[in-house]
């Protein structure tokens, strides 16, 4: 039986105490357990930030990469080895600044990959910058006066980017994150998972709305497809529609009750804008789950379908012939 500690490297795990990357970690090698995932056929790619030490730390292939590179490596690998499943390891400020674009273009592409975005809403490895997900108005070593920048959404950004498969779990709710991690690999083409992650040195609290018990109930909904949208200690709030936007209602009165569809992608986008400050005051939950996944083609095997035919039309190709293509002459 493979178990989770298989899928543990040699090397010492190194972030600070009570980072939640260690739980992110467990879960991650756990999961892989659960799947019976081919070490020697798995491979986690990283960019740059304290999330991108992961690969050190799984007895997998890895390749801890250049800042904000992480996706398009692994989009070149996936490309041409289609046998390999590979992950991607990303961060707020690594994924959603200086990777943005590869982020987003791998997203529209499809590409089988698995990418973890951990979103801790700060730059940690650099010592407590704000970061393209810091809120409004929160105070950091590079925005003393408070951050006036608009942050990005990364769950909104990526339905915007046609992502098919689009989630959000949390570190603290190992359970979740676990079950939210297992449906990733299930899908056939890019699949992304936002992870809210404690930055307990530099951003300590900034989801404990969302994770702890007092706040938790209120603060939170589970996504689950064909479910009611409930939340609340007794399940006694619904969300529903009206007036063309989501609005909490009395689960009791309520009639038609929002129900969750994951192949909805108006539906998804709704639910993603439910984006407020935590606070004790908040009026609408933030949710977690997945909020979409649709099945379409892969970038990948519709790239191995067309060097199939070329070479079907060919015969072997010929590199001179394909440097100089079909339009050339020559100068006497």
């Amino acid at each position: 039986m493979i178990k989770a500690a298989d899928y543990a490297s040699d090397q010492d795990v190194r972030w600070c105490p009570g980072c939640g990357d260690y739980s992110i970690l467990k879960q991650v090698q756990s999961v892989l357990a659960d799947l019976s995932s081919q070490r020697e056929n798995t491979v986690f790619i990283s960019g740059i930030g304290c999330s991108s030490r992961f690969p050190y730390y799984l007895n997998t292939y890895g390749m801890h990469g250049i800042h904000g590179r992480a996706t398009a490596i692994a989009a070149g690998l996936r490309s041409v080895r289609r046998d390999l499943d590979v992950w991607v390891i990303t961060g707020d400020g690594d994924g959603l600044s200086i990777g943005l674009g590869h982020l987003l273009h791998l997203l529209r592409r499809n590409i089988r990959l698995k990418i973890l975005l951990f979103n801790n809403e700060i730059y940690g490895l650099t010592k407590g910058q704000y970061s393209p997900t810091t809120p409004e108005g929160h105070r950091t070593k590079s925005s003393p006066m408070g951050v006036i920048d608009h942050p990005f959404n990364p769950v909104s950004l990526s339905l915007g980017a046609d992502a098919s498969f689009v989630a959000r779990s949390v570190d603290r709710d190992p359970v979740h994150l676990r079950e939210t991690l297992k449906a990733a690999p299930e899908h056939p083409g890019s699949a992304l998972v936002e992870i809210y992650q404690n930055c307990n040195v530099f951003n300590d609290g900034a989801f404990f709305a969302f994770t702890e018990k007092d706040k938790k109930a209120n603060n939170t909904v589970q996504l689950q497809h064909g479910q009611p949208i409930t939340f609340g200690a007794n399940d006694e709030y619904v969300l529903n529609m009206e007036k063309n936007r989501i609005v909490k209602a009395d689960a009791a009165t309520c009639k038609t009750p929002l129900i969750h569809d994951e192949e909805n992608l108006n539906q998804a986008w709704m639910l993603s804008r439910l984006f407020e400050l935590p606070s004790d005051e908040m009026e609408l939950p933030r949710p977690f789950g997945i909020f979409f996944r649709e099945e379409r083609p892969c970038y990948e095997d519709r790239l191995q379908e067309q060097i199939d035919t070329a070479r079907q039309k060919k015969g072997a190709p010929n590199l001179d012939e394909l440097l100089r293509g079909d339009t050339w002459w020559e100068v006497h």
